[in-house]
């Protein structure tokens, strides 16, 4: 299970924006439900995602940001090995729902559908 610890730990404090963003960043885009979000490329690239805070909210047990997150797309050619289309990158853009639980820092990541 994923976890944002550090996240969790600076909620409420001044910190917490960076914190979340860096965290963020460092994840393994795997763990990250951006396939589903692609619109204009194949696949996601290996580049490290980068976040915005739209909002956030908070109840008794988890803590849930709402997030618009800047990654990398890769448009492929048909992986021939004759294709002469090199492969391309296209920005990419997609809105995600965080919840960090309060007590374990468990977090649980979700596509917002548009």
């Amino acid at each position: 299970m994923l976890t944002l610890a550090k996240s969790l730990k600076a909620w409420q404090s001044d910190s917490f924006t960076e914190t979340f963003k860096s965290e963020v960043s460092k994840l393994d885009h795997r763990y990250l439900p951006l396939q589903q979000g692609l619109s204009l490329s194949s696949y996601v690239s290996d580049d490290k995602p980068s976040a915005v805070i739209n909002r956030t909210a908070e109840d008794d047990a988890n803590i849930h940001i709402y997030a618009g997150i800047f990654y990398t797309g890769i448009i492929a050619g048909c992986s021939c090995s004759d294709d002469p289309t090199p492969q391309d990158t296209q920005n990419e853009y997609c809105e995600l729902h965080f919840s960090i639980n309060k007590h374990t820092a468990e977090t649980t990541i979700n596509l917002i559908a548009d």
